[in-house]
């Protein structure tokens, strides 16, 4: 309920701090204290955000290399210098257990510093010569990148500073003004941003935090001073996105139901421990609130049995509770509404004769780690994203099998393999219809640097800062003629 709130955290406006006439508050999924409250843009406020954009993408695209680079150098410090209570407020605004709260500020420090260090790299230019043919002689095509425009740049709530960080910073890095909208549910880390962004002398209007809710963010979509637009989220909203405006750019980072293949030769007590503890961590780390969670199992006959005791003693290993505890693994999910919509996908399946090996109850927005067996393909649970603690277990008989129920699937962004063999590897690579293929680990395996995305209804284009930046420029060639090549 919007409230008038005098406190509230101000949102950044062309690089300044703004308050607008109502306010939000910021609850913890935990224990429901307010964590904070947000000041909401008015519409003038977005209109005035959005026209600073607009007028700053050929000044923003003429700042020197170095000038951005130091600016998101100085951000790669400050989250460092303040990493510890940036963990705690990433905790405290959506119930992620603080220890990985810490990793996901790790991973923010290091998109920062890859976006600083690519900065410099980026629009070097490339020179081709013409005279392969013979009109072409004395002539030279000289290549640079320019922006397509001010990027709208739409982050989830699961990671809400570092998919935030994945929007802003390689539009820094590339001289591309980024208009952020940050999750409702999950404001305050990317309102951190802005203050950390707000100490550098980056030029007004190359970038804004609004924290508009999700009912006006058609009108920034629908915006054609905002030609690009990067959504990472559900593969509704992302791709109603795409539909309502064809003639934009769209990237998509939108869901999966990741799947971990283990094959027959994956067969030693050390190899199926390490699969087991690999599995059930990356099930139920953010309380499988992650595009790449592992969801499915897929384990060779050979093998399954002895995997199967393995997960479910690692995952009712799995310490749930208080976020802020450091030894919690697990805690609750982004509102107990989201928790509601796990317990009766679950409740389907278990009624339509899945095996119930452990977990299966909801506490509030709490849902316990839980694995099951012969799911039904017609459920629910084995068609969609379940984005919780859910964890399903197929056995199959062969590479082939395996790699073909990995693919009977509407979603494609990233599977994990477990085998030695470096053949069945390149099989791997080379068969599944996915965005990434991890081996040796589960698919929930993300490096900042590589590119990231999906296949088939997981999304559109990639991200990673160096591939973000191509996504929000495109080539602009220049001929010179008369040149002695």
């Amino acid at each position: 309920m919007t409230t008038s709130h005098p406190t509230s955290h101000p949102f950044w406006l062309a690089g300044r701090q703004a308050t607008g006439d109502h306010s939000f508050d910021v609850t913890s999924p935990w224990d429901g204290r307010t964590v904070g409250a947000v000041s909401v843009p008015t519409d003038t406020q977005v209109e005035e955000a959005v026209a600073a954009a607009h007028a700053a993408v050929t000044t923003f695209a003429a700042t020197p290399a170095h000038a951005r680079a130091k600016a998101l150098a100085h951000v790669c410090g400050r989250i460092t210098e303040r990493a510890e209570e940036i963990a705690r407020l990433i905790s405290d605004e959506s119930g992620k257990p603080v220890k990985w709260a810490r990793g996901e500020v790790d991973r923010a420090v290091s998109v920062f510093r890859i976006a600083s260090e690519e900065a410099r790299r980026f629009n070097g230019g490339e020179a081709q010569r013409l005279d392969s043919d013979a009109g072409g002689t004395g002539r030279l095509a000289l290549t640079r990148r320019f922006p397509k425009g001010p990027v709208l740049g739409i982050a989830p709530f699961n990671f809400p500073l570092n998919l935030c960080a994945h929007k802003i910073a390689p539009a820094i890095a590339a001289g591309v003004p980024i208009v952020l909208k940050p999750a409702p549910a999950t404001p305050l880390s990317a309102l951190l941003l802005g203050e950390l962004f707000a100490e550098t002398d980056l030029p007004a209007g190359s970038w804004s935090v609004l924290p508009v809710p999700n009912d006006r963010m058609p009108a920034l979509v629908q915006d054609e001073r905002l030609p690009v637009i990067s959504f990472t989220g559900s593969e509704r909203v992302g791709y109603s996105i795409m539909d309502s405006v064809p003639r934009k750019h769209c990237t998509l980072e939108l869901g999966g139901n990741g799947a971990a293949v283990v094959l027959a030769d994956y067969a030693s007590e050390e190899d199926l421990d390490w699969a087991a503890s690999r599995i059930a961590t990356f099930s139920n780390s953010q309380g499988g609130q992650s595009c790449i969670a592992v969801q499915r199992v897929i384990a060779d006959a050979a093998v399954y049995d002895r995997l199967v005791e393995r997960v479910v003693d690692a995952v009712e290993a799995q310490v749930t509770g208080d976020p802020a505890d450091d030894a919690t693994d697990v805690g609750p999910l982004i509102s107990e509404d989201a928790a509601r919509r796990v317990e009766s996908w679950v409740d389907e399946a278990v009624a339509a004769d899945a095996r119930l090996l452990t977990g299966g109850k909801r506490d509030g927005a709490a849902y316990a780690p839980t694995v099951l067996a012969d799911v039904p393909a017609d459920v629910t649970l084995a068609c969609e994203e379940v984005f919780g603690p859910v964890l399903t277990l197929c056995r199959v008989t062969g590479e082939q099998a395996a790699f073909a129920a990995v693919n009977d699937s509407k979603y494609g962004l990233q599977t994990g393999v477990f085998t030695h063999d470096i053949q069945a590897a390149f099989r791997a690579h080379r068969a599944l219809e996915v965005g990434g293929v991890v081996v040796g680990d589960a698919p929930s395996y993300r490096s900042d640097l590589m590119p990231y995305g999906g296949a088939k209804l997981s999304g559109v284009g990639r991200e990673g800062v160096r591939y973000a930046m191509d996504d929000y420029t495109y080539e602009r060639v220049m001929v010179l003629t008369g040149i002695e090549l």
